[in-house]
């Protein structure tokens, strides 16, 4: 066979290829889409993947399936996404713990945070520091003069370590300069649970799952952790305006798929879901449930975890927080 000849049937057959790879990308999906939710079923992450997947799946005329995967602070859940087929068939609802957090906490991490083909950011919501009403305070200050009075006495259950409900304790340990005990949970189903029965005195909830507890009276919340107050919850000051100036940390919410997955796949995802962050209807349930709808392009979403990683690094060296 002619080398000339070869070429040009070596070319057309990539060309080929292309087309019909081009042409699946555009057929995307053609059978129901799994959002893996590397936290307990019930958590935050996992109420606003099932909002977001319900009106994904009208809009792309395929379900969306929520697998929870709970565990190892996000990273069970992250390493299974990570090692699926990259075809846009099983996406991460990621966030700090999974993303940003764990390359710093976890030695033996089974997956790389940077190996992500990243879609949108989805949402943001406030963590909520909640306390059992049978603790000798009631305030955020009435908690921390107990808590410098009897050092090391207090505990602070998260949804896991390395996630915000972790770092939000420890910035709070360090602006306030009090000594209190990490317990971590996998989730808001353990967590409540443990705060509501003694067996742990504080909880940094998400304002989805905590603030249900405080309407009911089973428990008090101390503060909000993010900048401003919520409109859920006017009433409940933030962390910063009780004394503690610049105290600002808050879940956020993102869409993810395994690195390798075809852009025109991801560019299609990316465009449904600001499509459907935009509809009214999706944003007042999302709202209803303490989360801001966020949006943008992939490209944002890149750059905002690429300047959480400096930001989260600087906070644990602070907090003296070691690798597991």
């Amino acid at each position: 066979m002619k080398p000339r000849f070869l070429s040009a049937m070596l070319a057309a057959c990539t060309l080929a290829f292309a087309s019909q790879a081009s042409a699946q990308d555009k057929d995307w999906p053609q059978h129901p889409v799994k959002i893996v939710v590397p936290f307990q079923a019930g958590s935050a992450t996992d109420l606003i993947s099932r909002q977001l997947g319900a009106a994904l799946a009208v809009e792309l005329g395929q379900p969306f399936v929520i697998e929870a995967r709970p565990g190892a602070a996000a990273a069970i859940g992250s390493a299974a996404v990570a090692r699926a087929e990259p075809d846009g068939y099983t996406l991460l609802m990621g966030g700090p713990a999974a993303l940003v957090t764990n390359r710093f906490l976890q030695k033996r991490l089974a997956y790389d945070p940077d190996k992500f083909a990243l879609v949108s950011m989805v949402a943001v919501t406030p963590n909520i520091l909640l306390t059992n009403p049978s603790q000798p305070f009631k305030t955020l200050p009435e908690m921390v003069a107990y808590a410098r009075a009897n050092p090391g006495k207090l505990t602070y259950a998260s949804f896991g370590t390395g996630t915000t409900s972790h770092m939000a304790g420890e910035m709070l340990k360090s602006v306030a300069g009090i000594d209190i005990l990490h317990i971590p949970y996998k989730g808001a189903g353990e967590a409540i649970p443990a705060l509501l029965s003694g067996q742990v005195s504080m909880y940094f909830d998400t304002i989805m799952t905590g603030l249900p507890q405080v309407k009911s009276g089973n428990l008090v919340a101390l503060g909000l952790s993010n900048a401003r107050r919520s409109a859920l919850a006017p009433e409940i000051p933030t962390i910063a305006e009780q004394g503690f100036s610049g105290y600002d940390i808050a879940p956020w919410y993102g869409l993810a798929a395994p690195e390798g997955t075809p852009p025109a796949v991801l560019d299609k995802l990316n465009r449904a879901v600001n499509k459907v962050l935009a509809d009214p209807g999706l944003r007042d349930k999302l709202a209803e449930a303490g989360a801001e709808p966020q949006g943008g392009t992939r490209e944002s979403f890149a750059d905002f975890v690429k300047a959480e990683i400096p930001r989260t690094q600087k906070l644990i060296e602070q907090a003296g927080v070691t690798a597991q």
